[in-house]
């Protein structure tokens, strides 16, 4: 018997150095969309710049060592501003992320993106694509021809992120300013500043830094494959609009919603997700003709809870959680490709 365990630890001693030697890198693919990380100045002490103007192998050229980290190729998705991401680009991504694993073309893979629209573009991949391997989005502050372009090294750390085995199962992750961001819970949190990401109810997960992961947190939230949201067997999404709540605040764009045939609106309330008779009057005519309503919040942290200052059962209406109103039209649009039922709506809420 101790015979036969000598020779089981010598085999497996012997798999182990073999696999270090062959000193494989992961392979990891980066898919570029533009944004400001892909930007050009006009003088690289101004702020002025337009998005989305370098390619791909340009941005990669600009971060000496990622070699030696993993194998890396690019390809180009798109090259616009963040502003002006649309749904097309995100069935786009979706589409090339999950032929990408399921033909195993890669270990991982980075998006770079502008930051205007980033946490959107996350947490719609968090919910869609159908494969545990990373995905990892990032992007940058200032144009790649600025002084101290903070692109390089975002970039190098999230190639570093993805190609860490301990990211595998973490869901799609927003890597910024070192931190290591769930796509869920992530926001933009400054108009200019370089630490422009947070999550302002969990925190980071983790932080990467001089080459190192640091996980500390997983999030027990539902995403990728655990979702039934398969864009393979989508055609289209449900069309959702967003609607700002404010003092003396008038429904005008609930109506136009209603009106234009949406199937979904969210309410960005006050407070916890709250909005005047007016609103709640408009918010009425519209779940009577059957538009899935949603209260969210504009307030920058914290839950929208059920039964507080509303009565939803009586008006009708569903609530966020703890998602802002752009993650709730996301995952709205998406919840209604497969239900209207509001109570299988609200679990969506609570789950994903």
């Amino acid at each position: 018997m101790k015979n036969i365990f000598v020779l089981i630890t010598c085999l497996v001693l012997s798999i182990a150095v073999t696999a270090q030697g062959t000193g494989k890198k992961p392979h990891i693919i980066i898919l570029a969309t533009g944004g400001t990380i892909a930007g050009q100045g006009a003088a690289p002490d101004r702020a002025g710049y337009e998005a989305g103007k370098l390619p791909i192998k340009e941005l990669l050229a600009a971060i000496p060592g990622v070699e030696k980290i993993a194998d890396v190729t690019g390809e180009q998705i798109s090259n616009v501003g963040s502003q002006n991401m649309t749904i097309e680009i995100w069935q786009k991504l979706d589409k090339r992320i999950n032929e990408i694993f399921a033909k195993n073309e890669a270990d991982g893979i980075v998006i770079t993106h502008g930051t205007d629209t980033q946490e959107e573009t996350a947490y719609f991949l968090n919910l869609t694509v159908r494969y545990d391997k990373p995905v990892v989005l990032t992007g940058s502050m200032r144009p790649a021809t600025a002084i101290s372009a903070d692109g390089p090294k975002n970039l190098y750390d999230a190639i570093t992120v993805a190609a860490n085995p301990a990211t595998n199962g973490r869901g799609v992750l927003v890597v910024f300013n070192e931190g290591i961001f769930d796509g869920r819970d992530v926001e933009k949190v400054n108009t200019t500043k370089v630490n422009a990401f947070a999550a302002p109810n969990l925190g980071p997960l983790g932080q990467v830094y001089d080459g190192k992961v640091f996980y500390y947190l997983n999030s027990i939230r539902a995403g990728n494959k655990s979702t039934p949201f398969d864009l393979q067997k989508i055609q289209s999404l449900p069309k959702v609009g967003i609607v700002f709540m404010y003092a003396d605040a008038v429904p005008l764009t609930i109506d136009a919603f209603v009106n234009a045939g949406y199937e979904g609106i969210v309410i960005a309330g006050v407070g916890n997700g709250n909005f005047n008779k007016a609103f709640y009057d408009a918010v009425d005519k519209a779940v009577k003709k059957g538009v899935v309503v949603c209260r969210s919040s504009h307030v920058p942290a914290g839950r929208v809870t059920l039964y507080d200052e509303i009565d939803d059962d009586k008006l009708g209406t569903i609530v966020s959680d703890d998602l802002n109103p752009q993650k709730s039209r996301v995952l709205l649009m998406l919840g209604l490709t497969q239900t209207k039922d509001k109570k299988t709506l609200q679990s969506y809420f609570f789950k994903f």
